[in-house]
């Protein structure tokens, strides 16, 4: 997969994202990021990108052509015939997700455009993006956060990325279920010892446990996901007893 991260830090992208199992992943050539500087397509030479918006208003806009220019550049070095999807980073698009994120990790490009100051123009905005795309209700200051939790999330998706592909599979949110208690050595640790379901060596029985402890953590801690969770009629019962 290659991931371009339209941004005016990318020092800032590059520094996070080249670590741990992302940067591994990186050293492996699994996943190509790079991170383009807008600035770099600036037409003058202070290498400004922004400007005061039409209208009045407090802060500066990003230009229009720094940011086109910039895609442009990038969409010169695609072989691919197929539409790249460009993401930009905005309160005002559909929350992330898990879901979200496996959908996008199919792709084989995928472009990102963080924002900065009080926004972008909105001609470019409509020119080249395909979808907008928001991690929560909340302002920051730039798309660059945003853009690497997604990148992040996404990434772990892509086959070869993590080092146990099946650690994917049983995470958080999948069947919107949260991932159920998980235990290491020592046996006993301030007084507090592993479940012993878990010593048992009897693995339909592990599974069958860590399943309704999926379902006790969903309906204390996140109801709201039960209502698209697969769930037997035994967990139903279980998740509304957890709730009363």
């Amino acid at each position: 997969m290659n991931i371009h991260i339209m941004t005016l830090f990318p020092e800032m992208v590059m520094g996070g994202l080249s670590t741990s199992i992302t940067g591994r992943a990186m050293e492996k050539g699994i996943l190509s990021i790079e991170a383009v500087n807008i600035r770099d397509y600036a037409f003058n030479k202070h290498q400004s990108v922004d400007d005061y918006p039409y209208g009045g208003g407090a802060g500066m806009l990003m230009q229009a052509e720094p940011v086109y220019q910039c895609y442009q550049a990038i969409m010169e070095k695609q072989s691919t015939q197929k539409k790249v999807r460009v993401l930009y980073m905005s309160p005002q698009g559909q929350t992330f997700s898990q879901a979200m994120a496996e959908e996008l990790a199919k792709e084989e490009e995928l472009i990102f455009l963080c924002g900065h100051y009080e926004g972008i123009d909105e001609r470019v905005l409509e020119e080249i993006v395909t979808d907008y795309v928001s991690i929560g209700d909340y302002v920051l200051t730039g798309g660059e956060l945003p853009a690497m939790v997604m990148v992040d999330a996404i990434s772990r998706m892509v086959p070869g990325v993590l080092h146990n592909n099946v650690s994917a599979e049983f995470e958080s949110f999948q069947d919107s279920l949260l991932e159920y208690p998980q235990y290491s050595r020592p046996e006993i640790w301030h007084e507090k010892q592993v479940p012993p379901i878990l010593l048992s060596g009897h693995h339909a029985n592990i599974e069958k446990w860590r399943r309704e402890q999926s379902v006790i953590r969903t309906a204390k801690n996140r109801p709201d996901l039960l209502e698209k969770a697969e769930l037997t009629e035994d967990e139903k019962r279980l998740a509304k007893s957890v709730r009363l």
